[in-house]
């Protein structure tokens, strides 16, 4: 897959346009994070390349718009990681992974090809979650819950990984982990979309920022070219301190004005 494509993208809810001319083009392997106030139609946005809310423009995948796609198809090209981490059922964990393979025809986790059983496998390697693959997904923490929801979307094997709010609720250790494992996807050819409200982390794992107010983009770019004191100011009404190290230059939040 060569890119993403959005043009015009808009999204009604109700009578409201919550997403509005939304033009960007997102090339593979790499992660783009989408910042902005709330309710400034992040979530919507994501949720609209997902296939999950209808939405007027055109959403291109390596030059064919994903709306001619069939749901099934759809899910195999763009793999969801929703806010939060909540379990209901005590499944394993592995069975958890298991269902990122439900779209492409593995209806039961316990009767697996060997080729979907490497790709569970493979997954978890690379989130760290083997070590409690039979461990019920409702005894585990926080963090460990983030990792297997990501493992299930990575197993599936998507071009591209769309996660909302990724880091929410995790404590920082955690939040340190799900970006480089994130970071890690789109290194190795992924496309990765992450909503966030982290500054920090935005600008030191993203590639490309994209800034949206008020259902438009205010900014889109690199994170030294976007994420700017003067538009920290306009577009989230804060103050900032910029530090550097190794290279990097962060903003942490200072003050509301």
């Amino acid at each position: 897959m060569s890119a993403l494509v959005l043009q015009d993208v808009c999204v009604r809810l109700g009578s409201r346009e919550v997403v509005s001319g939304i033009d960007a083009t997102f090339p593979s392997g790499a992660l783009v994070a989408i910042l902005g106030p709330n309710g400034a139609g992040k979530t919507t946005l994501v949720r609209a390349i997902a296939g999950l809310v209808p939405h007027a423009g055109r959403i291109d995948l390596d030059g064919r718009s994903l709306s001619a796609f069939s749901a099934p198809a759809r899910a195999r090209l763009t793999g969801y990681l929703p806010q939060g981490h909540v379990a209901h059922w005590p499944l394993a964990a592995r069975d958890i992974v298991s269902l990122g393979l439900y779209a492409q025809g593995a209806r039961d986790p316990s009767r697996l090809t060997a080729e979907q059983t490497a790709a569970v496998d493979a997954a978890m390697r690379l989130t760290g979650t083997l070590a409690f693959a039979e461990r019920p997904v409702t005894e585990l923490s926080g963090g460990e819950r983030a990792r297997v929801a990501l493992a299930r979307v990575i197993a599936g094997q998507p071009p591209v990984i769309l996660a909302d709010e990724p880091t929410a609720s995790l404590d920082p250790h955690y939040q340190l982990d799900m970006m480089s494992l994130l970071r890690a996807e789109a290194d190795r050819g992924r496309l990765v979309v992450a909503v966030t409200h982290d500054l920090t982390l935005a600008a030191r794992h993203a590639d490309l920022v994209m800034v949206l107010a008020g259902g438009r983009v205010a900014a889109l770019g690199p994170p030294g070219a976007t994420l700017t004191a003067d538009l920290m100011r306009e577009v989230f009404a804060i103050d900032v301190l910029a530090v550097e190290r190794d290279g990097t230059r962060v903003l942490v939040p200072w003050q509301a004005v």
